[in-house]
């Protein structure tokens, strides 16, 4: 479980370098800054009550929230318990990086035009009021005298490592915040005008430590090391690959050619895919799924051109739409011989667990997109979130930071030499 924490942290500067290869030049400062602004917010919340709310035992049986004096400031997790399977300060550590990563997914939607101020209020925001409900309501298991959250045991949905309560929450949260947000300056309904990735290699290099990291998030959520934790890494693994090669075909056949930001992105398209479905299919069935998640989710990210919303890095073609696909997949490619143990549709296990998957996928999708419109509607009524005009076309990088993450032109200390006039 340390080395998991530490291979899901090392996913921080992996999504900073993934996000900030594809934006303009002018606002890949901000983009890091926003991602790990986020991260260091998150992470002072979860000390203080965000662990308790997300894990805690549920207020009035109920499912909706835990106890959040109960762990208030992890004052409690010092003390060795030797029935413990795991030591309760790596596990809350571990999954403060999953609050964290989950807030940080949504700053790719709104690239180039958010007050950094905003961002950070609204991650405090929509930290306490979504995440930490929906945490509880996937990952809380009920436990000796413990009740916990009301998708995973009064539904009984599987989610693994956190398809509705990470890419879900953070794919519809980013929907929501668009729309309030609104659309860049010139980028305009139908029209493919948005500014080009700055740095593909950076975005090649952040994808790539996704993936490595990626293997801490879905095999550290077995929180054991086992064949469970083994027999997901490898559909974690086997799933990226499928997915990459079901983006680029998309691309080829639609587009002509094949490309270096579609690979990475079909990457992520599977990693997102297979995280609630890792625990639940073969590795056929990994293949399979990502191969469908890919494809999907390359078609999925055209259609903010269709439908006019402005989601500058595909947060939700990939992340909202991979989510809902990976979780709905468990219902049909779900097998007993996998570690989760039940069967899909194509497995006789009928329609029941598909049934179970879609009320968790769209309950979430639903409470978060709800939520979070609503956040961050106040907020821009009060504070305001859009930069101004100005700020967006120049740049947020030396608007809001004061910074330039290249230097670009060569300024010398003397003035040269003018040279002699011509004789005559």
């Amino acid at each position: 479980m340390l080395a998991s924490t530490a291979l899901v942290c090392l996913m921080v500067p992996g999504l900073a370098l993934f996000y900030g290869g594809m934006v303009a030049a002018k606002s890949v400062l901000n983009m890091i800054m926003m991602t790990f602004g986020s991260v260091a917010l998150v992470g002072c919340i979860w000390v203080v009550y965000g662990y308790s709310a997300s894990f805690g035992d549920s207020i009035g049986g109920a499912g909706i929230l835990g106890d959040v004096t109960e762990y208030f400031g992890l004052s409690g997790v010092m003390k060795d318990d030797p029935k413990a399977v795991i030591p309760l300060s790596v596990f809350a550590a571990f999954q403060a990086l999953f609050a964290a990563l989950t807030a940080a997914l949504i700053c790719g939607a709104i690239s180039d035009r958010i007050k950094f101020g905003a961002w950070m209020a609204f991650t405090g925001i929509w930290v306490t009021l979504v995440y930490l409900p929906v945490a509880h309501w996937v990952f809380a298991f009920d436990g000796e005298n413990v009740v916990g959250g009301w998708i995973v045991n009064k539904l009984g949905a599987i989610d693994f490592a956190g398809g509705t309560a990470v890419h879900i929450n953070s794919g519809a949260a980013a929907l929501a915040v668009i729309l309030v947000l609104g659309k860049r300056i010139g980028w305009q309904k139908g029209a493919k005008n948005g500014e080009r990735p700055h740095n593909l290699p950076l975005v090649m290099l952040g994808a790539g430590l996704l993936w490595f990291g990626w293997f801490g998030f879905n095999g550290g959520s077995a929180l054991t090391s086992s064949n469970a934790a083994s027999v997901v890494v490898l559909n974690t693994f086997t799933a990226t690959c499928s997915a990459m090669l079901g983006w680029l075909v998309v691309e080829k056949l639609r587009d002509g050619h094949p490309t270096s930001l579609g690979a990475a992105s079909g990457a992520i398209a599977g990693l997102v895919a297979i995280t609630p479905s890792c625990g639940a299919v073969s590795p056929l069935g990994a293949l399979a799924l990502g191969a469908i998640g890919g494809a999907v989710c390359a078609l999925a990210v055209g259609l903010k051109y269709k439908f006019g919303y402005d989601d500058s890095l595909d947060v939700v073609g990939i992340h909202l739409v991979g989510g809902v696909t990976g979780t709905l997949l468990v219902g049909i490619l779900g097998t007993a011989d996998a570690p989760n143990g039940v069967d899909g549709l194509l497995y006789g296990g009928g329609l029941s667990l598909l049934g179970k998957q879609a009320v968790g996928a769209f309950a979430v999708l639903a409470y978060s997109f709800g939520m979070t419109w609503l956040i961050a509607k106040v907020l821009d009524k009060t504070m305001g979130l859009r930069v101004r005009p100005e700020v967006e076309q120049e740049g947020v990088d030396v608007h809001l930071h004061a910074e330039s993450a290249y230097d670009l032109t060569h300024s010398p200390t003397t003035a040269p030499t003018p040279e002699p006039a011509a004789a005559g």
